[in-house]
């Protein structure tokens, strides 16, 4: 743990213990001290304690933050939401966004214990076995996640499921353009690619936007204790969840410095396998999945650009971005060759 306010970069704890106080009184009592949890390159997540418990706290970036994007309230509210859900979720403490507070709003929540498996080194020791189990437990947690009736939560005004296609491909390309800093090759390409083939949507559902399984933590029982990161959530199509998960797990054979390695551990289901189960659990139809592919690639593409942008400008906090930069590229490639495939005509599996 760092002691003090003056050690962690967006994080005012003399502040923040104010707040508790008034906010959720005997929630932590005393002096603060607090750790940035590393790994995570878009909000800052920090383990805050007062020696006897402990809850998470978290906030935007610092500097360059892109408009919609790393919005407390809703992070926040989507999580209150769950609570009574099947889908596993921290419980909320507090909200704040008066940004004098700490620097920025930000949320309390509790620390959920578990494991963000991220490579196929932390899973390979747990045996073939285990390993699909627990990428089965994270199929089967998305497929929840979509059964939630997002009026039945309260969540019902919570996204504009009409037209949610046509505003990604619009939304990725603009926060492209605000985040680009040098030219890209295939960018311009893949997006006109996604504009001239929008297929209709496949549904209206609560949508993570970030899906994935270092997004949540596994529990000593092989099962999803709590999923965590849902600062892009919103109403939308589901397969939107399923292609990004898709992507995450390709990016080990695309992208230098992948975010995760997990689909190449011993026992993990190949993709073709992981669409299977979602769609015969979901009973969804899939075959536009490949479109929902590609989009993904471009929207990962714009994501990282704006972390690179944020790291040539000195504003990231904690370590591993200085090869963040050479990842766009190849990621748009990828999408183009997905586009290739489902324009041909071979849509879904």
């Amino acid at each position: 743990m760092t002691e003090g306010a003056d050690d962690l970069p967006g994080l005012d704890l003399q502040g923040l213990q104010r707040f508790l106080a008034d906010a959720t009184p005997g929630l932590l009592n005393g002096p603060l001290s607090a750790e940035l949890i590393v790994g995570g390159k878009s909000n800052l997540t920090y383990i805050v304690t007062d020696g006897a418990r402990e809850v998470v706290v978290r906030r935007p970036p610092l500097g360059h933050v892109l408009a919609t994007a790393h919005d407390m309230t809703r992070e926040h509210r989507v999580m209150a939401a769950l609570a009574d859900t099947p889908v596993p979720v921290p419980r909320m403490y507090a909200a704040c966004t008066d940004t004098d507070v700490i620097g920025a709003p930000f949320y309390v929540m509790e620390r959920v214990a578990g494991t963000p498996f991220r490579t196929a080194d932390e899973l390979n020791p747990l045996g073939q076995q285990r390993i699909r189990t627990i990428a089965d437990a994270v199929t089967d947690t998305l497929v929840a996640l979509h059964d939630v009736d997002p009026a039945a939560v309260g969540l019902g005004d919570f996204g504009r499921p009409d037209g949610y296609l046509e505003r990604q491909v619009h939304r990725w390309r603009r926060q492209m353009q605000d985040s680009k800093s040098r030219e890209l090759a295939g960018e311009e390409e893949l997006h006109q690619r996604l504009a001239s083939a929008i297929p209709a949507s496949s549904g209206a559902t609560i949508v993570h936007g970030d899906y994935r399984m270092d997004n949540t933590l596994i529990d000593d029982s092989d099962r999803v204790a709590a999923v965590l990161d849902w600062e892009m959530a919103t109403l939308g199509d589901p397969l939107a969840d399923v292609a990004l998960m898709l992507v995450y797990q390709a990016l080990a054979d695309v992208a230098p410095g992948a975010v995760s390695t997990v689909s190449r551990a011993t026992g993990h289901p190949t993709r073709a396998e992981i669409v299977q189960r979602y769609s015969e659990r979901s009973g969804r139809d899939v075959s536009h999945l490949a479109f929902h592919e590609a989009l993904a690639y471009y929207k990962l593409a714009a994501i990282l650009e704006g972390i690179y942008f944020r790291h040539q400008h000195g504003q990231t906090v904690g370590a591993g971005f200085e090869d963040i930069g050479a990842s766009t590229e190849p990621l748009f490639a990828a999408g183009l060759a997905v586009m290739q495939h489902y324009t041909s005509g071979s849509k879904g599996e």
